[in-house]
């Protein structure tokens, strides 16, 4: 982390002191490492340590980064079994820190940047990898309606939307021309698959957007929810999957190569046969046509760091790297959509 803030932390006491006085006592404020998203801080407090994401300073991609949509559903899901941080207070006055943002609780646990866990034993990795299921089924078991979230999303087919909104960013985010995005462009709008459901979607859904128990593999909060809104369920599941299906050398999350049984990470199959049955389900339809998708709209999110670094307001020390996965990974996502059928 580094102890450098990048904003004016004498106006974020003021503020604090007033929207959440129990921690009006700053010692010190740390901006954690990850997040190309939107950046994200430790503040200690004399009350404990909270958290603080806002959106990046500078100019954004439109509907990019919209830290009041994360207050808001980090917020209602409070109430439900989901494994959620307890919001404090959200700011929309830019004046205040230079951009908005919210604070939230402090959960303390253990956050896993490699899939492999390589820190952890055979039935730690089980456990683990369960409970990560097992949350993503509770979120999708939420009725948005009861929890306040009825009009989270737009109405009709989410990923006719969805393909739509991220043709849209990756052009506004566009430095050059990729044939394999150009096709999915074209491809992608002609195929959608029907909708089979709607709840509240992540959108990121992997490992490290999660934390874990010290001591245990219960999942006690999910992260980042940048990207969530109503949608298809089948697009958050496809995206966690497609780690079991991406080479581990990309580093992350992903699971391709490793001796699963080895290590004692279920399968893919395993997986899915664990989130049927949470979720009622007989069965899932092909997933290569929500992996080329997935990848696609991943493509978009890392082409909006590439321009972010252009033009000087990019998040996060790993910046460069992430956004060199532009081209490999619209590779394969066009190679999804050929097992697809394309």
């Amino acid at each position: 982390m580094s102890d450098i803030p990048d904003f004016d932390t004498a106006k974020f006491a003021e503020w604090l002191a007033t929207e959440a006085p129990e921690h009006r006592d700053i010692a010190r404020v740390e901006k954690f490492k990850g997040g190309q998203s939107n950046p994200t801080y430790r503040v200690t407090t004399g009350k404990g340590d909270i958290v603080l994401r806002r959106k990046p300073f500078g100019p954004t991609l439109p509907s990019a980064h919209a830290v009041d949509r994360e207050y808001r559903v980090i917020s209602a899901l409070e109430q439900t079994p989901v494994p959620v941080p307890k919001t404090l207070a959200l700011c929309e006055d830019d004046a205040v820190i230079g951009a908005p943002f919210y604070v939230m609780e402090m959960v303390e646990g253990r956050t896993f940047w490699n899939g492999g866990l390589p820190e952890c034993t055979r039935e730690e990795r089980r456990g683990i990898y369960r409970s990560m299921i097992d949350a993503l089924a509770d979120l999708h078991s939420v009725d948005p309606d009861s929890v306040g979230l009825s009009d989270y999303g737009a109405p009709g087919n989410y990923f006719e939307r969805q393909v739509r909104r991220w043709t849209k960013q990756y052009r506004a985010a566009q430095t050059g021309e990729l044939a394999e995005v150009e096709r999915l462009i074209e491809w992608l709008p002609e195929t959608l698959p029907p909708q089979q459901g709607v709840s509240v979607i992540h959108g990121d859904y992997r490992i490290d957007n999660l934390i874990f128990a010290k001591d245990d593999t219960d999942a006690l909060a999910i992260i980042d929810w940048e990207l969530s809104t109503l949608g298809d369920p089948l697009a958050d599941f496809a995206y966690l999957a497609m780690n079991w299906a991406m080479p581990k050398e990309y580093g992350g999350a992903q699971l391709g190569g490793y001796d699963l049984a080895e290590l004692g990470i279920p399968t893919l199959e395993e997986i899915s046969a664990r989130y049927c049955e949470r979720m009622g389900r007989s069965d899932l339809p092909d997933l290569n046509w929500y992996f080329a998708y997935n990848l696609f709209r991943l493509v978009g999110i890392l082409q909006g760091i590439r321009k972010r670094i252009a033009d000087g307001n990019a998040s996060g020390a790993d910046a460069e790297q992430k956004a060199a996965l532009v081209e490999p990974l619209a590779q394969a996502a066009w190679g999804f959509a050929k097992r697809a059928g394309a």
